[in-house]
């Protein structure tokens, strides 16, 4: 990535690996030990949290622009397609999971709520892999809805829509 790429406006919406969608609603200039430097200041709604983020460490951090349409559209794929769910046990699929939300990318989390999900006929799901899910629809939503110009919920209301049309298919396949 060149380093012109990663430059963002004040009112971006921008991807923050660890912690989701924000937005850049400052271009900072301060003098830390002695230093000049030069920080985006995220906001994060949800969380109600502020981040600041050096200039020169964005692309270090894994900060980036909202997902292409192309990523957006295989993301969206990926949640019509049948759960991959490993034979481990849940501790390390917990790990792996969560690594892929953290990792900030789309379709690695559409793949977490694909997985995760669970339609209202089918057996519950622990109070652990319910928080996982929640994160990463959650996550995934955000990112939908700031790329869609709609809310969280709009977004979160669609993901659902399209699990709950694709999954009755692949449950049924096992009775």
């Amino acid at each position: 990535m060149s380093a012109n790429s990663l430059v963002f406006e004040v009112g971006d919406y921008v991807v923050y690996p660890k912690h989701g969608v924000g937005r850049v609603i400052e271009l900072q200039k301060s003098e830390i030990a002695g230093m000049q430097l030069e920080l985006y200041v995220l906001r994060f709604e949800k969380e109600k949290m502020t981040l600041r983020v050096p200039t020169n460490k964005a692309e270090g951090v894994g900060m980036r622009k909202l997902s292409s349409d192309k990523t957006l559209k295989e993301a969206l794929q990926v949640l019509t397609t049948k759960p991959k769910v490993k034979r481990t046990m849940w501790s390390r699929r917990a790990q792996e999971y969560e690594a892929k939300i953290n990792s900030g990318d789309l379709v690695s989390i559409a793949e977490v709520t694909r997985d995760l999900f669970r339609a209202d006929d089918q057996p519950e799901q622990s109070y652990s892999e319910r928080q996982i899910f929640e994160a990463a629809s959650s996550r995934l939503a955000r990112e939908l809805g700031a790329m869609e110009e709609s809310d969280e919920k709009t977004a979160q209301a669609k993901i659902l829509e399209i699990l709950n049309e694709h999954a009755p298919k692949y449950y049924t396949e096992k009775a």
